[in-house]
């Protein structure tokens, strides 16, 4: 009730400041009709037109006409219309009933302003590799989070999805750095959970830096920087109320099928005789399966129990923007609601408000308030010991086909069953209990920007504040399992779980950042000048209280104080200090100078080592500015644009734990923990203190020296643009610790790490886009693709027993991200073969193997397969792709318009194990992959029947120490490659003429797919692409097909 009332409180007041600001002068009118085109002749639709000095303005519909309110005395006024790509122009309106105007496109196309670090520029003076998409980009793919908008779609930035679960976000990182980027809103440092949970109609800009132009971060911006801007309202902006909404339907991409109970036991029996020459299974047996009419003797299809086909997901946006010569605002609110695939009580949602309003005080006094706020809801049941989502999805393929998940199919009776922890019988709210996070932040923040009267200094102030809360409430239920005595018509109870569990957190966030800047513009003949003086600090507080009970029943509804067995207390607080200077210059709109600096200091190092100087220096020379070049080209006939830059600078990172960990409050310093422990000594409880160790004192920045050169251009009037990028990043201070300082064991503790090794990231990467218009059509194709891997470079001292050794270990100067294994070279093709093999290629003499088991090479020739046959044999698993890139398609024709968005990746991997590459995997299920086209007897119960060859290995059951299973080979990884459809969107404007009739300036239906379909290597198993887990089990990614609607009034 809290969150509602302060979505209330922020909700309430904007919107009645879009109602005053609404309401329209009672005046005469006439109004004044036409058309807008270029110089071609083509409609642009959504052209802004406007009358000069007021705030009364529209935009042009589908077929690029328009329809004003002017007052009916005025004849003198100009009409002011423009569109992106075009230039603006002027027209005299006179006293004309109808004004069809002429634009002609912008020859040079390089006015666009572009955000950067604390500031904007012009595209034509950036000197770094910066890549943008607008909110045209991110709003035609409807995906939960904002992440899942930008696959394939800015080169540089690379992405997998490896979870698909309700709300999950993915994996993104900027040219392969590691760790997640730097994420600014709209001025402010936020992290990657408040990036993913914007609502993608409130984004009006997503900026990505990617080279030295990130130093401007400084202390946090080794891994590149992510800048969103959302929506603001426009200075003479009409008064305009959006709806946007959809709902549409998720279905799985895919996920590995299984056997049948007949197959399954056919299997059992089968892989019994390869192990033992002997099964217990008989025919008769075998042949009451395959009928499947008896009691015990049916098959059950677990995937058909747990699956929800068609699950529903909705979104709508309603917001509202607009603007005078003094106010601007937009005010918008979200609500998506996203259930999951496996059906049942698995919710979740996500409320969004955002409100910015700017006002001008006075001719130098601007002032801005920003509010955003957010609310996410997850519940689904609880299950005991194990992830709710994890469990359900193992289900499929742990649990037996011939079991069923009620005893006698009686839902008042949960069935024991082999693996009891994935019975998706008891997983629902009222049998196994529940568990509910709930997550809320606010974030106000003022800006006050002051005009001096100096030509082109002016001082800005910036306050944030973030509040966030977030609440988890887990219950776990005792329940009961039950087996049917057909003959007795009895259920009895055998086994269940009585092992209840309740938990509750809650976390609580304060962040404040504060940040004062000085800035200067100003142009002197040919000499441009942009400088900027900042500081800015941040302070934040943490607190997180944990409480976990033994409740004694199911149905008490409160955490009793006698329970709780597990009780956790935690304060943090972090602090963070910068000053940053930036000097832009430039001459003759030709040649580009850019420097700046930034000293951070971070709460995480010692006195000595807290701050940290980050310069960089980057220059840009448009060539085809020079006349010797214009001579050349023919004035730009051709090549309309050619600018070379590049760029050198230091970044820094204080990320130098495992999984981006933080350090220990005060680790720098030498002390004692205490409440580490009690002890009964003479009777008495003592509470125990522990030594902390050495201090962490000699630990500092990750210092990464990042070098980019590239090249922008344009061609044929700006049809074609495109951008061409080398780069290189070198990390100093990686942490590591001392390997030939000896500690003895009996200290209790080891040496902290220091920064000690080196590794780098090297590649490129490209982009190319056409813009072209044939008979009114107006369409755009684009594609790009990047290149990004990293390399050790050097290891702190490393020391190896051997050469054997010192080859399998060393890191020295290697790529990253190598796996190893061994060769698999084929199969055995008979006994016969396996009896004259020479190399012991199980361990065991060969004892094990039977036609169809894997061969592996032996790379030294000692005549045994072992750790010393292990090679390179791929690229390393779970990694984001190192070789990526996206396709990209736009088309407008009169009331039509269609997109459709590629992304792909190769030299990744994912090395099949557990379900995916062994049989009856803990007695579970099988995978159809395994059974279809596997080695078999003709005869399965029959040892000396001939075999029939398969693609497959032959079936063992469970037999995870076979030299089929425990080798990692060939045989099992999977290097991927993919090219995935992400978004198809097909939409259609309603003629202007049939909804203004109804008061609707703009209407447009859409229908739009995601994920719809991949073209990839890893159909045969049954996974998706982007999936990491190793058995293929993880949650996949969803397509989904939606239905929606636009609406402007």
């Amino acid at each position: 009730m809290k969150n509602i009332s302060i979505m209330k409180a922020i909700c309430l007041p904007g919107f009645l400041l879009l109602l005053l600001i609404g309401i329209p002068a009672l005046a005469q009118q006439r109004t004044l009709t036409g058309k807008i085109t270029g110089d071609k002749g083509e409609v642009l639709p959504g052209a802004t037109v406007l009358l000069k000095g007021t705030t009364t303005g529209t935009s042009a519909n589908a077929e690029g006409m328009y329809s004003l309110p002017i007052p009916a005395d005025q004849t003198s006024g100009t009409l002011v219309v423009s569109f992106i790509g075009y230039l603006s122009k002027e027209v005299p309106i006179g006293n004309q009933s109808t004004l069809n105007v002429t634009i002609d496109p912008d020859s040079k196309g390089l006015q666009e302003v572009v955000v950067v670090g604390y500031g904007t520029q012009k595209k034509e003076s950036i000197t770094g590799a910066i890549s943008s998409v607008t909110s045209r980009d991110v709003g035609r793919v409807h995906a939960a989070t904002v992440t899942g908008t930008l696959a394939g779609k800015i080169p540089g930035v690379q992405f997998r999805q490896a979870d698909g679960r309700p709300g999950a976000s993915a994996n993104i990182q900027i040219r392969n750095m590691g760790g997640n980027p730097l994420f600014i809103i709209d001025g402010v440092p936020k992290d990657k959970t408040q990036f993913d949970n914007l609502s993608p109609n409130d984004v009006e800009t997503i900026t990505v830096l990617k080279d030295a132009s990130a130093s401007i971060y400084g202390s946090r911006a080794a891994n590149g920087v992510i800048i969103v801007t959302t929506k603001r309202g426009v200075v003479g902006q009409k008064s305009t109320i959006n709806l946007d909404a959809y709902y549409g339907f998720q279905n799985w991409t895919r996920f590995p099928t299984v056997v049948n109970a007949y197959d399954w036991n056919l299997g059992k029996a089968e892989a019994e005789v390869n192990r033992n020459g002997t099964t217990a299974i008989t025919q008769a047996e075998l042949d009451k399966y395959k009928a499947g009419t008896e009691y015990g003797y049916q098959s059950f299809d677990w995937y058909d129990f747990i699956i929800q086909p068609n699950s529903p997901q909705s979104n709508i946006n309603l917001s509202a923007s607009g603007g005078s010569d003094r106010i601007n605002y937009y005010i918008s609110a979200t609500r998506l609601d996203q259930n999951s695939v496996m059906g049942r009580e698995f919710i979740f949602n996500r409320s969004n408000i955002q409100s910015n309003i700017d006002v001008r005080v006075t001719d130098r006094i601007k002032v801005g308030l920003t509010i955003a706020g957010r609310q996410e809801t997850r519940e689904n049941p609880g299950v005991p010991g194990g992830d709710d989502y994890v469990a359900p999805k193992f289900a499929i393929l742990r649990n037996r086909p011939g079991e069923r998940p009620y005893a006698n199919d009686n839902p008042d009776y949960i069935n024991t069953i082999s693996n009891p922890a994935s019975n998706w019988g008891y997983l629902n709210y009222a049998r196994s209990g529940f568990l509910k996070e709930v997550y809320s932040s606010i974030t106000p923040q003022a800006t006050v920007e002051y005009q001096t009267p100096i030509k082109g200094l002016s001082v800005k102030g910036l306050y944030s504040y973030m509040f966030r809360d977030s609440q988890r409430e887990v219950f776990e239920y005792t329940y009961d399992t039950y087996t049917y005595n057909p003959s007795t018509q009895q259920y009895n109870r055998t086994g269940g779980s009585q092992n209840p569990y309740r938990q509750r957190v809650v976390n609580k966030i304060d962040e404040n950042i504060g940040q004062l800047q000085l800035l200067y513009t100003n142009t002197f003949g040919k000499h441009s000048i942009n400088a900027i003086a900042l500081t800015e600090r941040l302070k934040k507080r943490e607190r997180n209280v944990e409480a976990r009970t033994v409740p004694k029943t199911n149905s008490l509804p409160v955490m009793q104080f006698a329970d709780i067995v597990a009780y956790n207390d935690a304060d943090f607080t972090q602090a963070r200090v910068g000053y940053i200077g930036r000097v832009n210059y430039g001459y003759a709109d030709k040649y580009f100078l850019e420097v700046a600096a930034r000293r951070d200091a971070s709460w995480k190092f010692s006195p000595t080592k807290r701050w940290g100087t980050f310069p960089s220096v980057s220059m840009a020379w448009r060539i085809t500015e020079e006349p010797f070049f214009k001579e050349w080209t023919n004035d730009g006939a051709f090549l309309n644009d050619l600018k070379l830059r590049a760029s050198y600078g230091m970044l820094g990172d204080d990320n130098v734990r495992p999984n981006n960990a933080d350090l220990d409050a005060f680790a720098y310093n030498p002390g004692y923990n205490y409440n580490t422990g009690v002890g009964i000594m003479s009777g008495t409880t003592t509470v125990a203190a522990r030594d902390r160790g050495i201090a962490f004192d000699r630990i500092s920045w990750l210092k990464a020296k990042v070098t980019d050169i590239g090249v922008d251009f344009s061609l044929l009037n700006n049809k074609i643009t495109g951008t061409l990028d080398y780069f290189r990043r070198v990390r100093d201070g990686l942490p590591a610790v001392k390997s030939d300082v000896f500690v003895p064991s009996e200290l209790g503790y080891a040496l902290p790490q220091e920064n000690l090794e080196r590794d780098a990231v090297v590649g490129g990467e490209a982009s190319l886009v056409y813009n072209g218009d044939i008979r009114g059509v107006r369409f755009t194709i684009g594609a790009n693709i990047s290149y990004a891997r990293n390399r050790f470079l050097s290891p702190y001292n490393p020391r190896y027993g051997n050469s054997l050794l010192e080859y399998r270990e060393s890191l020295e100067n290697r790529w990253s991200n190598i796996f190893w294994g061994y060769e698999a070279v084929g199969q055995f093709q008979s006994q016969e073969e396996i009896n004259n093999y020479v190399v012991n290629n199980d361990g065991q003499g060969n004892r094990t193997m039977i036609p169809g088991d894997l061969i592996y090479r032996d790379q030294n020739n000692d005549g045994v397969i072992n750790s010393r046959d292990e090679r390179p044999i791929g690229y390393g698993i779970n990694n984001t792709p190192i070789l990526s890139g996206g396709l990209n398609f736009t088309l407008q024709y009169k009331g039509f318009d269609f997109a459709m968005d590629f992304s792909g990746g190769t030299m990744m991997a994912i090395n099949r194990q557990f379900e995916q590459r062994n049989a009856y995997q803990n007695t579970g299920n099988v995978p159809r992959l395994l059974f279809d086209d596997r080695w078999r007897r003709a005869d399965p119960l029959n040892p000396d029947s001939p075999w029939i060859a398969g693609s497959e290995i032959p079936l063992r059951y469970n037999d995870t120490g076979h030299s089929n299973i425990n080798k990692n080979s060939t045989w099992w990884l999977l290097n991927i490659s993919y090219l995935r459809n992400r978004t198809m969107e097909l939409g259609y404007t309603l003629p202007a003429l049939l909804t203004q009739k109804v008061k609707i300036q703009k209407a447009r239906l859409f229908v739009n797919t995601y994920n719809l379909f991949s073209i990839d290597n890893t159909r045969p198993y049954g996974i998706d692409p982007e999936v990491q887990d190793e058995n293929g089990l993880q949650y996949p990614q969803t397509k989904l097909f939606n239905f929606g609607v636009n609406l402007s009034f």
